[in-house]
């Protein structure tokens, strides 16, 4: 898949977006991500794609299980000590690999890509696919 120019894409790509915006800043912030998405909504201000609440609900819903996934495959890398960004960018990739139905594996991989690759540090994009093709390839395991 090529990743489409900055400021276009898909929908589902903006709704990523949004989502890893709004997980980023409750993270930042010591705020919950749905509590921030609640309040967008009811000021009026909420995301205009549903996947957007999908994803925040879906990754706060499960991060418990997502972190614990993350921790044992991200070898070497702590999730404190990761950069605030491949963090939540992983676990809205780990939650469309092993939650999300609808969404072929590989484009929850090269999707997570796409927002390091824009977003984060040159070493992210590597790493990122690293762990999500390692969780990828023992998504049988994992969800069994």
């Amino acid at each position: 898949m090529t990743t489409p120019p900055k400021g276009r894409g898909t929908a589902r790509t903006k709704a990523r977006k949004r989502a890893l915006d709004l997980l980023f800043a409750g993270e930042a912030r010591g705020l919950s991500p749905v509590a921030m998405l609640d309040e967008a909504i009811a000021e009026g201000e909420g995301p205009t794609n549903p996947y957007t609440a999908v994803l925040v609900r879906g990754v706060t819903a499960e991060q418990p299980r997502i972190d614990e996934v993350l921790s044992s495959y991200s070898e070497g890398w702590s999730l404190e000590r990761m950069p605030a960004v491949d963090r939540n960018v992983l676990r809205i990739g780990v939650w469309e690999l092993l939650y999300a139905a609808d969404v072929p594996e590989h484009v929850a991989v090269s999707e997570a890509l796409a927002l390091v690759r824009d977003l984060s540090t040159d070493e992210s994009p590597q790493f990122v696919n690293g762990v999500l093709g390692a969780i990828q390839r023992d998504k049988a395991k994992l969800t069994a």
